[in-house]
């Protein structure tokens, strides 16, 4: 198997990942980094840390306390009396000095038992048993159990990831994993969950705190050894500190051992990936980017701002300091992340006066970069920086979220926005904690969106193409009014003077929503949004993202799948099952949503709506919804 160093800071001492991002801990300072995207907290002395979907905690040396960060954790435990702690996608766990198990997040029912080691997935957990080694699983409403073939079998240390739990066996070292159907059919059948013969059960050491587990020397060169987690009388170490130092290291390990099992098959993804990749001739990034990014060197970046600055301030723009920032979000803390932007992290704040804001804050630095991919990095986040401040220092409309100053030196990229209290449309339909939205405010919401991209497109000169519309760039204010964020990839149209018709530029976007002709032919026009905004029509109508698994768990393409449906007359099929079906009055104008939607998508771009046209059919959409007896108040302006 080929290995590629994605890390280049110091050594860690342990790894873990959660839903949302990777967090290490120091092995000399004891420090957390963390990446994807990458932040530090406070810098707590962590022995043991532990991730969730959105959430992170973490166990501080020596003193045996938990400090979490993040949502969806009513309640903290509070004390100094924990040696180890695990965590799942929404709910954590600990063992405390007596080697009971606390939980909290969204819990299930605990056994009556003492333990060693935890292990937490998706709603269910194993622990292995203080008293002889062996592993019982509990949770999913008390539809998970161990396998009966395992129930008997002593294990060193166990994971978990989701569904699935792997753990290492004390007798020989074979790895068995359980939870996931793959291992309970198939080829895996046979082996009753056997995955490997013979594993690392940790990292090889020259000391041990205790005494090495026994055979691992065969296991390690250099006269090493693998050390036992347990003290001659078969406890835990009573010591926390060592204690949480030893489990993170056997947790970690596991973790590598359950990415090692699937790494063949991902390997092979990779290089098909890569080989489609290099066939198109465009980079592809996490953040579905599709954009083969030109350096821009500092001489140029500090040429842009300077043309910039000799325009004036039309807008008012406020320069705020660093400091003030600091302060509004309490150093860029995690808690306070609200997810990724164009061209950095986006944070809510609040100012010394009392405002409300959203602040986004480029990476320029990350550690698990190299030189020459950190200088193309930097050189992306720069060129965001100042398309964005360019974009909305001159933008004025109540479709757009309002820019409201800045802050820039060789280190750093901040732009500061109001803050839009009810997050995003993505938040609204896909997220199953957010309640979903009648027909008549995603109407409200798709008229408001539409009229910013119409103010782009015809009533700015030159045009702006914003080329990244999607339902995560469209936010909600407190009256659900919806505006068009995030400018970051924007572009400046031809005008008619320009004599062309369209812009020759590499194709940059999200998967799933990037105009096909665009992607193809590399011409930018005003009718690549149109597109782009057709995809967020089909989510509005079907509640699905527009890159999304079907009922066999394989990737589809929301277009693909719902068009057809659209010109047979047949949209009924495809609508947002988490509401109810449209009424007598609501059906005309869904309708009328669906057949918009498809013209928006278009293969071929001329034959695609302006955004004039757009406007004008939700318009008469949204009237022939609003006939019908209100049986909702909704709080909103006429957005024009």
């Amino acid at each position: 198997m080929l290995h590629k160093r994605i890390y280049h800071g110091p050594e860690l001492e342990e790894l873990e990942a959660g839903n949302s991002r990777i967090c290490g801990v120091e092995r000399v300072s004891r420090r957390l980094r963390c990446w994807q995207p990458y932040y530090l907290p406070r810098p707590d002395n962590y022995s043991s840390i532990a991730l969730g979907d959105n959430f992170f905690c973490g166990l501080s040396q020596p003193l045996g306390r938990i400090s979490c960060e993040g949502e969806g954790l009513a309640r903290v435990p509070s004390g100094d009396r924990y040696i180890a702690i695990a965590a799942g996608s929404r709910q954590a766990c600990a063992i405390t000095v007596d080697n009971d198990v606390e939980c909290w997040g969204q819990t299930q029912s605990l056994p009556r038992e003492k333990f060693l080691i935890l292990a937490v997935g998706e709603d269910r957990s194993c622990g292995v048993r203080w008293s002889n080694g062996t592993v019982v699983c509990w949770g999913n409403n008390n539809n998970f159990s161990l396998p009966q073939t395992l129930k008997n079998i002593h294990f060193t240390s166990i994971y978990a990831k989701g569904p699935m739990f792997c753990g290492v066996a004390t007798r020989n070292y074979t790895l068995y994993c359980w939870g996931n159907e793959n291992f309970r059919s198939g080829v895996f059948a046979p082996f009753q969950g056997l995955i490997s013969q013979v594993v690392m059960p940790g990292p090889c050491r020259r000391e041990c705190p205790y005494r090495p587990l026994s055979g691992s020397q065969s296991l390690c060169s250099n006269q090493l050894m693998i050390c036992d987690l347990k003290r001659n009388d078969g406890e835990f170490p009573n010591n926390r500190a060592q204690n949480s130092k030893n489990k993170t290291w056997s947790r970690r390990n596991i973790a590598f051992l359950v990415v090692g099992c699937v790494g063949t098959f991902s390997l092979l993804l990779v290089i098909s990936f890569l080989i489609f990749k290099s066939h198109c001739s465009c980079r592809v990034h996490d953040s579905g980017r599709l954009d083969d990014t030109r350096t821009i060197d500092i001489p140029k970046l500090e040429k842009r701002l300077c043309t910039l600055a000799s325009l004036g301030n039309p807008r008012q723009l406020m320069e705020f300091s660093i400091d003030e920032l600091a302060l509004a979000t309490d150093g860029f803390s995690f808690r306070f992340h609200l997810g990724i932007g164009s061209f950095g992290s986006v944070y809510q704040g609040v100012l010394s006066d009392g405002r409300h804001v959203a602040i986004k804050r480029a990476e320029l630095t990350n550690p698990t970069l190299s030189g020459t991919t950190m200088r193309h990095r930097r050189a992306d986040k720069d060129s965001a920086f100042v398309n964005e401040l360019e974009s909305m220092s001159r933008l004025n409309h109540k479709n757009l979220v309002r820019l409201l100053g800045f802050y820039e030196d060789t280190e750093e990229r901040i732009l500061v926005y109001e803050y839009m209290k009810n997050g995003s449309l993505a938040d609204h339909l896909h997220n199953p904690q957010f309640d979903p939205l009648t027909w008549q405010t995603r109407l409200m919401i798709a008229l408001d969106a539409a009229r910013g991209i119409q103010y782009l497109h015809e009533f700015v000169v030159p045009p702006v193409i914003h080329r990244d519309i999607k339902s995560s760039n469209i936010l909600l204010d407190a009256t659900w009014a919806a505006k068009v964020s995030d400018f970051g990839l924007s572009q400046m149209g031809p005008t008619e003077e320009d004599d062309v018709s369209h812009l020759s530029l590499h194709a940059a976007g999200t998967l799933g929503y990037i105009d096909p002709e665009y992607y193809k032919f590399q011409q930018l026009t005003t009718k690549s949004d149109v597109y782009s905004f057709g995809v967020v029509l089909l989510e509005l109508l079907s509640g699905h993202k527009a890159i999304h698994n079907n009922e066999d768990e394989n990737p589809r393409n929301l277009v693909e799948y719902v068009v057809p449906y659209i010109l047979l007359d047949e949209a009924h099929r495809i609508l947002d099952q988490r509401i109810p079906p449209p009424t007598p009055y609501e059906i005309e104008a869904v309708a009328h949503v669906g057949y918009l939607a498809a013209e928006c998508l278009m293969p071929c771009s001329r034959k695609r709506p302006s955004m004039v046209e757009v406007v004008s059919k939700l318009e008469s959409a949204l009237a022939a919804c609003l006939t019908a007896p209100k049986t909702e108040t909704v709080s909103r302006s006429n957005t024009y």
